[in-house]
């Protein structure tokens, strides 16, 4: 070899892949595409329109119009934006086309052309099995959409996609996919594709990563935060994987481990995070703080996903109609049961499938105000006829005004009957029964294969407990908000509760103290039904999953929270007894409210 020149070949790394998110539903920020895009440096940009209710309100706009399906502020912001897309040649990947994919990209050319722009335009398909709901023994839904995974996505981009246009993937796939394109994995490379979707679970929900509706955002005032007006977030991804959140500079909110936190225990069911490309190990995620507003997430380990996809199903439940009486003063339950009385007896020639009445008292029968003294006596009325909730039955009440109780009456006059609620439930379906289709810009039809690998998704032995608390600190009673922060949401009749300890010190407290028991006694709405615990060490944390709280589905449930939004808040008002030692000191004497 002498005289040979050995030159190194070694390859350069591909550099991480900036993606950016700025719609976490479909009614979002309208302004968050340009302050992204304008904001400062940015890959691609992501934006997440379907909720699982999204579905059903797509289904009602394709039965008054089939062209419809589609979120259509998606349309207006790029109205807004595209030049700035073209010119500066970034990626966008959104789930806007919701059940009508091809008839938004189909739009969205149209309005490109308009603009004078000619982006090459792609669509992923496949989701929609309500043609097949029948053969795949679905019932008979309104909407039926499998959710299906990254590789279409990434197929459209390596075909040189400007803009992809899904149908139901999942939320993390807008974020996986273009990870998938740029460093090239493939189905085998599980941690990688189990950390972006990671990533991608935490910026889905945008301003959620980064102070929005986070339970201890007393902390992030504290620290000089402003969360008026909280920036959208970004994932800086790497090849391996492991990524940075993070925002633009000079945006709102703020980035920590704790808002990382609240949202990686955000709907999810267990430390499994199963997804149509990996099942992700939420038990492994480690956090860490590498500077303002930039947590890197890392040690993700990812399985192979499982065999069968899971399937959104959403159905109309028929018509509703309320009447609420105005019950002012004295006797106040005395004049309620002698208004439903009569509305009953009124009712009896057609009366409703379902009807309810909800007894909400005064806040004072002898307050000072006469809204302070007035209770409230709410009638709904369900059925499948809307005739028979329709105008007809408010009239029913109107006509009790001069017959009834005492200063009776109403807050709005008869209308007619809307639509009621959906019903959200799931199913799964073998993957190989659907097809996942790439509509690529030229118009070619790809079949996107799903992995050959699979793995059933099944319980995790619970973690070793730490140590119980050593602590010999006198208990004081105090909310469990004074220790702990929460965040909790809905799942079709189910609902997730995840809560996390303010600090290391409090965790072993938290694994010790909040068991299922104490849950069940604090909400008590929850007393009978099945409660799974599951803890998460490396994030002071712990889900809770309650099945059934929401029957018959998120949409439909009565109460003032149908999709268990506030039911973290309320664990955390509950009052428990907490050692002293980790409760934050009291606040300095007068001192007042923080501005946000």
């Amino acid at each position: 070899m002498s005289g040979v020149t050995l030159i190194s070949m070694t390859a350069t790394p591909a550099p991480p892949l900036r993606v950016g998110n700025a719609s976490g539903f479909y009614g979002d920020r309208l302004a968050a595409v340009r302050e992204m895009l304008q904001g400062g440096p940015v890959d691609v940009l992501t934006g997440d329109y379907l909720a699982e209710l999204t579905m059903a309100i797509l289904g009602r706009d394709q039965l008054a119009d089939p062209s419809r399906g589609y979120a259509r502020t998606f349309l207006r912001q790029m109205g807004e934006c595209l030049a700035f897309v073209m010119e500066r040649r970034i990626r966008v990947v959104t789930n806007a086309g919701g059940l009508n994919p091809r008839g938004l990209a189909e739009r969205l050319t149209e309005l490109a052309e308009g603009l004078g722009f000619d982006p090459r335009i792609a669509c992923v398909t496949g989701d929609d099995l309500l043609h097949r709901a029948e053969e795949l023994h679905l019932g008979s839904p309104l909407t039926a959409n499998a959710y299906l995974g990254a590789f279409g996505i990434a197929a459209c981009l390596d075909a040189g996609a400007d803009i992809v246009v899904t149908g139901r993937v999942t939320d993390a796939s807008l974020t996986v996919g273009p990870a998938i394109s740029h460093f090239g994995w493939t189905d085998a490379d599980l941690d990688a594709l189990a950390g972006a979707t990671v990533a991608g679970h935490v910026i889905e929900c945008g301003a959620q990563a980064t102070g929005g509706n986070y339970a201890l955002a007393d902390d992030l005032l504290g620290a000089g935060h402003r969360l008026d007006h909280p920036g959208f977030p970004l994932a800086e991804i790497h090849a391996d994987g492991t990524s940075v959140i993070t925002k633009h500079p000079g945006t709102g909110g703020a980035v920590t481990t704790g808002t990382v936190t609240a949202q990686l225990v955000y709907e999810i069911a267990g430390p499994r995070y199963p997804g149509p490309d990996v099942t992700a190990r939420l038990d492994t995620v480690r956090l860490t703080q590498e500077g303002p507003d930039r947590v890197r997430l890392s040690g993700t380990l990812g399985e192979a996903p499982p065999p069968d996809l899971k399937v959104g199903l959403t159905g109309l439940t028929g018509f509703r109609n309320e009447v609420e009486f105005l019950i002012t003063g004295l006797d106040a339950r005395v004049k309620a049961d002698l208004a439903e009385a009569q509305l009953r007896a009124a009712l009896d020639h057609r009366r409703p499938g379902e009807l309810s009445f909800e007894f909400a008292p005064a806040e004072d029968p002898h307050g000072p105000t006469q809204d302070a003294a007035t209770a409230r006596l709410r009638v709904v009325a369900r059925d499948h006829d809307p005739a028979t909730v329709g105008r007809s039955f408010g009239a029913a009440a109107v006509e009790l005004a001069l017959a009834s109780y005492a200063g009776l009456h109403l807050t709005a006059p008869p209308r007619e009957a809307r639509p009621d609620g959906v019903a959200v439930t799931h199913a799964l379906v073998p993957a190989a029964e659907v097809e996942h289709t790439a509509v690529l810009p030229d118009g070619d039809q790809v079949t996107v294969p799903h992995p050959a690998r699979t793995r059933e998704a099944t319980e995790l032995p619970e973690p070793p407990p730490p140590p119980p608390p050593a602590s010999e600190a006198p208990l004081r009673e105090a909310p469990l908000g004074a220790v702990l922060g929460a965040r909790s949401g809905d799942k079709g009749a189910d609902a997730n509760l995840g809560v996390w300890a303010r600090d290391e010190r409090a965790w072993p407290w938290l694994v010790h103290t909040l068991t299922t028991d104490l849950l069940r006694d604090l909400l008590p709405e929850t007393a009978d039904l099945r409660i799974t615990r599951h803890l998460l060490p490396n994030l002071y944390a712990a889900n809770f999953w309650i099945e059934g709280l929401l029957a018959p589905g998120s949409a439909r449930r009565e109460g003032p929270d149908p999709q268990a939004k506030g039911l973290g808040e309320w664990l955390r008002a509950r009052l428990v007894l907490i050692p002293e030692d980790l409760l934050p000191p009291p606040p300095p004497p007068g001192r007042g409210g923080r501005r946000p």
